[in-house]
């Protein structure tokens, strides 16, 4: 599992090590790693000597991890040029450190460039770029190496210009190949537009472990840990024991979303599915292993509850809510059933004690929340989740788990494949799978988006991508996951 810190914890742990350390370690520290990477960068396209490094400098610490690791790259040979946006207000020890070095300064942005550094703003820097720096970040692009490839941009923590405690990007921001940070992860490595801005993410250990925070803003899952939470069969289990997830889902309308959500079901660790709806003919004639029947009353035993894709908005699909509402165990809420809550008439139903998990789009939050997402969609996910007491799964290409008390993790695995329809059908029944194999709502949660993004991601390599491919892709992909 990796983790990201908010500004302001990063700001306190700093302060906590600086008072340990003699003045200036940290930046050594951070420039060091960073002119490290940017050789190891530069050695697979001709090498450190003769190479053009551009850096882009800003004022403050973040300028001056910049000049100094310019000014490294320059001890080894390296033409480095450093175009200063606020000459007045320069890290002066880190530009004279520069100058000894062989560096110098430039007034214009040049024609080429084997590197870019961006230390344009570093972690404190709030809202899109200034116009100089704007022209600049859009300038980037034209600026070609010695191969003749485009240069490459490497950012200093963070690109310059996006929001660092809420990966939004709000304006005009720098696009980096690779992002060279310090100490710990920050949210906008993993969340929001800002994550694709940052490329390859590389941490460089400057000691902050030891003093951050006990909690950190996010949290992101890796293969290894949805190997190891993935529930496992052995000789005493059987079809019950393994679990049996319940699908209310899917209508006359729209039996497609209960296909594609027992697909998902089918793929999870559960050992039955039994589905309760209008689609139940279609059902069973395509996945014959599921016992199905007319109405939720009537499907018998279950250890969770999907509801609502594809299940419509009438008084037959709000009863059907009513009776898994009603039950004690886990509730997996996606869809229609997220519509239906819009009016409040279910207020009273939501007071439960079982776990309950809900997963919408922007449009369907907008309704049940009454205003977007916005620029900061993991706290408006966190603000959900605690006003419905339910783990809300905010999907995206970077979707959100978030719990009532404020855990906040982000899935590494989206893709742009996974928008079309249907593919959030496919995703319900796989959570509810985990759901009623006994995992927690949160861990379920993570787990069914992590693969299911995996299964996005496969599916895509063949062309063109439907939900049905999706659900396809979802069994080969736990076979590489779970070995």
């Amino acid at each position: 599992m990796r983790q990201a810190w908010r500004v302001a914890d990063v700001r306190a742990a700093e302060k906590t090590l600086m008072a340990t350390l003699p003045e200036g370690t940290l930046m050594q520290r951070a420039a060091a790693g960073l002119a490290r990477r940017c050789a190891l960068l530069l050695e697979e396209s001709g090498g450190v000597y003769g190479a053009r490094v551009l850096l882009l400098v800003g004022s403050g610490d973040n300028g001056g991890d910049t000049l100094y690791a310019g000014a490294s790259l320059a001890r080894r040979g390296a033409q480095v040029r450093a175009l200063l946006l606020t000459p007045e207000r320069v890290h002066l020890a880190g530009l004279a450190a520069l100058r000894q070095a062989g560096g110098f300064t430039t007034r214009d942005l040049p024609t080429r460039a084997d590197l870019i550094l961006d230390g344009i703003v570093g972690i404190g820097s709030r809202g899109g770029l200034r116009s100089q720096a704007a022209a600049i970040a859009r300038g980037l692009g034209a600026l070609r190496g010695r191969t003749g490839d485009r240069a490459l941009v490497v950012a200093v923590d963070v690109p310059s210009g996006v929001s660092v405690d809420t990966g939004d990007v709000p304006g005009e921001a720098v696009t980096a190949d690779v992002t060279v940070t310090f100490g710990c992860l920050k949210p906008a490595h993993v969340l929001g537009p800002a994550a694709v801005r940052c490329g390859h993410v590389d941490l460089v250990d400057i000691g902050l472990g030891p003093v951050l925070a006990a909690d950190p803003a996010v949290r992101v899952p890796e293969a290894a840990d949805i190997a190891a939470w993935w529930p496992r069969t052995g000789p005493a289990s059987d079809k019950y024991t393994r679990g049996v997830v319940g699908l209310a889902t899917g209508s006359v309308k729209y039996p497609g979303a209960a296909l594609l959500s027992t697909a998902g079901a089918l793929a999870g660790p559960t050992g039955m599915v039994r589905y309760a709806g209008s689609a139940h003919y279609d059902v069973v004639r395509a996945h014959p292993t599921v016992v199905a029947s007319r109405k939720v009353a009537d499907a018998g035993r279950v250890q969770a509850w999907v509801c609502g894709s594809g299940l419509g908005t009438g008084d037959e699909a709000r009863t059907e809510l009513r009776s898994v509402l009603a039950t004690p165990l886990p509730v997996l809420l996606d869809a229609d059933a997220i519509t239906l809550l819009v009016g409040g008439e279910h207020a009273e139903d939501l007071r439960r004690d079982a776990p309950l998990v809900i997963t919408p789009h922007d449009g369907e939050f907008k309704r049940l929340a009454g205003e977007a997402p916005g620029a900061d969609r993991a706290g408006a996910a966190a603000r959900l989740a605690a006003w419905t007491n339910a783990v809300v799964l905010l999907k995206g290409d970077r979707t959100i788990v978030a719990t009532p008390a404020g855990e906040i993790w982000a899935n590494p695995t989206g893709s742009p494949a996974l928008a079309t329809a249907g593919t959030g059908d496919v995703l319900a029944g796989l959570l509810g799978s985990l759901l009623a194999a006994g995992l927690p709502a949160v861990r379920a949660a993570v787990m069914a988006a992590y693969v299911h993004g995996l299964a996005g991601r496969r599916a895509a390599g063949d062309g063109p991508v439907t939900a049905s491919d999706v659900a396809s892709a979802l069994r080969p992909v736990l076979v590489d996951l779970l070995g």
